[in-house]
């Protein structure tokens, strides 16, 4: 005759002692804790401690000069006295990148400033706007 499932005797022949139970708990607890210690780190770090700059674009329109040039109209806004770089880029009808151009904005007093880029192209655009910008 066998012993009925959950008998000592065979809980301690297969390892299901009541202190592997309570290892195997304080291991799941000490994890849960562990990820919980390092989200609340990286929530602190990113949202409090991270950089308050903001930066925002707005592209205000484009006018193609001709087959070989577009010029790019638009506003950046950034707190005063940071330092900006744009990449403005010309597309074809295909949506091919024909032109681009990295252009480095200086600090101003201002937050929010209209610039006007004129970008070369390798073959003719049919608009041109601003891809991305950071701070410098």
């Amino acid at each position: 005759m066998t012993p009925p499932h959950g008998s000592p005797a065979l809980d301690a022949r297969y390892g299901r002692t009541p202190a592997r139970g309570l290892r195997a708990r304080i291991l799941a607890i000490a994890a849960g804790a562990g990820v919980l210690v390092a989200v609340v780190a990286w929530v602190v770090w990113g949202g409090l401690l991270g950089p308050s700059a903001s930066l925002e674009t707005r592209d205000l329109g484009y006018t193609v000069r001709g087959p070989d040039s577009v010029e790019i109209r638009y506003e950046v806004t950034v707190d005063a006295g940071r330092t900006v770089s744009c990449v403005l880029e010309a597309l074809s009808t295909d949506f091919e990148i024909v032109g681009w151009k990295i252009v480095a904005l200086p600090a101003a007093d201002r937050a929010t400033r209209r610039f006007t880029e004129t970008i070369r192209t390798s073959e003719p655009a049919v608009t041109g706007l601003i891809y991305r910008c950071w701070l410098t």
